[in-house]
């Protein structure tokens, strides 16, 4: 597969809103493939297709390595709790925050079986889940970071 061009923050298409997925096809089959390429290459647990420049609700999460997850048009279900902790991103390159998120996600998205899939997790996965539905939505982490860190600090 490919390893696609991530897209970083001064880039206006990280500030636009993401279209369904009409359709799952071969174009989608290989964005989903390429996007786990690019996931690994860049050693991340999270990426969302409008990071490598397609406008369109679909994100890849591997929370548990060798796991990845793809979510087409997935919609959160359900939420609790709360954590709060340092958090980067692939678009932000060399910078973390510190960001309150719901430490439990239960959320369903198509696969790219067609099916609709729900997922639930906490911790590291919820706060995954909660990050690329934002970019989703043309939001980023340091939108809703209390506090920026010096991403070299040893986490608390």
């Amino acid at each position: 597969m490919a390893i696609l061009k991530i897209r970083v923050d001064d880039d206006p298409i990280l500030r636009k809103e993401s279209r369904p997925v009409e359709e799952i096809n071969k174009r989608i089959e290989v964005l989903a493939k390429d996007m786990i390429d690019t996931l690994h290459k860049a050693d991340g647990v999270g990426l969302a297709a409008v990071q490598v420049g397609v406008l369109r609700r679909m994100i890849v999460v591997e929370t548990e390595p060798g796991k990845p997850i793809v979510m087409i048009n997935p919609e959160i279900l359900e939420s609790s709790g709360e954590q709060d902790g340092p958090e980067g991103c692939l678009s932000v390159p060399g910078k973390r925050g510190c960001v309150k998120r719901p430490n439990y996600v239960k959320v369903k998205a198509l696969g790219l079986d067609g099916k609709t899939h729900e997922y639930e997790g906490t911790e590291l996965f919820a706060r995954c889940v909660f990050h690329e539905t934002d970019h989703l939505n043309g939001i980023l982490y340091t939108d809703k970071a209390w506090k920026m860190i010096d991403p070299d600090e040893d986490e608390q």
